[in-house]
């Protein structure tokens, strides 16, 4: 029988960060769906926010709550904040090298909806790969790959360990502890920037077994995005290239999304995502991105992953302007939890990172709070899972198993399915009317012949439609049109 103290499912920066914070005299796993850098934060440009000072906290708190619409839970916002004045000094002392000056200073940018330049980055627009291969170097423990959790142990409300194949064998592992820290939802999406692992199936058991998800309205689609590939995972084009200056321009050349709002390209994600799709879908114009007011030298120190992935594409950046569209980003909602990561109800079970619904994105995320939330919530968890008292549990015997039935024949027909009706229907602009047929045609699928993951996906469809039929007014990423 594999026992562990501490079962980590993820190896993002959530995973990572909190099997930093776990002492090596702790038996802990951490395990990945595939490779350990086929994860969102690996996928991750523009950086991450934090507190320049004491005096910055209630600047930063304000400027994430405008930006979530005021629906976010204060308390987690101030958390963040806070916390972040710990926690980058603590990634910084342990050797993590962000971007500086020539006198060694942290260089700061900014990003949209933020007042002040608050955004430290590393590798230029290479963040989330920097911090990833950092906090995979400082790992002490066991991390294991190609391990696919399908199932989560729980008997009379407390979680003792899990079900997954490891390379495609089914095994069960069995924990006192387990630290959900699986990612968002984004391959539900037909254009998402997500990484191909990222698909739902953690927050389709929690619906199974009745843990509460919560926000799930809240879908963020980022505005800047290449989607003419062939891969579900389009190219992301960093906020911080229009942080920087970068227009969007429709074929005309002319900058349309000052129509939308005064900030322009500086408004919020959700402003300006609508604001690309509306303009093409009235206009039937392209929508780009015009680098062309940058010196070449500079953009390709400041932004050499896009400059390099994109020469390779036949692009010459700052020259060639790119057409771009709205592609599915960040899961603001997700399983409902407090601000150290517990589970309403119940013991032995954690959620952190963007799985986790802590309240602090409200209705939609301010840019680069995404790294610092899963660092921020990976040590108040660890913490708290530090800070109690164990008792010595009988494991009980689960003898119910899907590991023979994960894939059915038609299952890849459905998938294709379901991504094109969550894009189509449950996208960046809904009607009541798109959510009451994609509700039918997700029901229909869960009456079909599938595997069990694909059933774990639906579920979490299902939970995204509900949540945004329940939310008749418009509110942050969720925008209703009355239709």
């Amino acid at each position: 029988m594999q026992k562990y103290d501490v079962l980590i499912i993820g190896a993002g920066i959530a995973g990572l960060y909190a099997a930093m914070q776990l002492p090596a005299s702790k038996k802990v796993l951490v395990v990945c769906k595939d490779i350990p850098w086929e994860c969102n934060t690996f996928y991750a440009q523009g950086g991450m926010t934090t507190a320049l000072n004491e005096a910055d906290i209630p600047l930063h708190v304000e400027d994430t709550m405008a930006a979530g619409s005021y629906h976010n839970n204060k308390e987690a916002v101030e958390i963040l904040s806070r916390t972040s004045l710990e926690t980058t000094p603590d990634i910084i002392s342990r050797g993590m090298e962000f971007d500086t000056d020539e006198s060694g200073n942290l260089l700061y940018t900014k990003e949209a909806a933020h007042s002040v330049e608050r955004i430290i980055h590393a590798g230029g627009d290479a963040t989330g790969r920097y911090m990833h291969y950092f906090m995979m170097v400082q790992n002490k423990h066991q991390l294991q790959k190609n391990t696919l959790v399908y199932d989560l142990l729980i008997d009379n409300g407390r979680c003792f360990g899990v079900k997954a194949t490891v390379n495609y064998e089914p095994t069960t592992i069995y924990a006192d502890d387990v630290i959900i820290a699986s990612g968002g939802i984004g391959s539900l999406y037909a254009y998402n920037t997500n990484s191909r692992t990222v698909s739902a199936d953690i927050h389709g058991i929690c619906v199974e077994k009745g843990i509460e998800l919560a926000d799930m309205e809240f879908m963020q689609f980022h505005p800047t995005v290449f989607v003419e590939t062939p891969f579900a995972r389009k190219l992301l084009l960093t906020e911080a290239l229009r942080g920087e200056g970068a227009h969007v321009v429709d074929e005309e050349g002319r900058r349309f999304l000052f129509d939308y709002d005064e900030r322009g390209e500086l408004a919020s994600r959700d402003i300006v995502a609508r604001g690309i799709f509306n303009h093409k879908r009235k206009t039937g114009q392209k929508a780009y991105l015009d680098f062309s007011m940058f010196e070449e030298k500079w953009f390709e120190h400041r932004f050499p992953n896009i400059t390099h992935t994109f020469a390779r594409l036949g692009y010459k950046f700052p020259k060639d302007k790119i057409a771009i569209s709205p592609a599915f980003h960040y899961s603001n909602g997700g399983i409902k939890c407090d601000t150290n990561g517990c589970i309403d109800g119940m013991e032995g079970l954690y959620v952190i990172g963007e799985a986790a619904r802590t309240g602090v994105h409200g209705a939609n995320r301010l840019a680069s709070n995404s790294l610092l939330e899963g660092v921020v919530f990976a040590k108040r968890a660890v913490d708290h899972l530090l800070s109690k008292e164990h008792k010595a549990m009988k494991t009980p015997l689960f003898e119910k198993d899907y590991g023979n039935i994960l894939h059915k024949e038609n299952d890849k027909i459905y998938k294709q399915k379901l991504r094109q009706v969550m894009w189509d229907d449950i996208g960046i602009i809904r009607t009541r009317k798109g959510l009451h047929e994609a509700k039918n045609l997700i029901y229909d699928m869960k009456n079909k012949e599938i595997g069990r993951l694909l059933k774990l996906r639906l579920n979490t469809a299902s939970a995204i439609v509900d949540a945004a039929l329940a939310r008749k007014e418009s509110l942050g990423s969720h925008y209703i049109e009355s239709l």
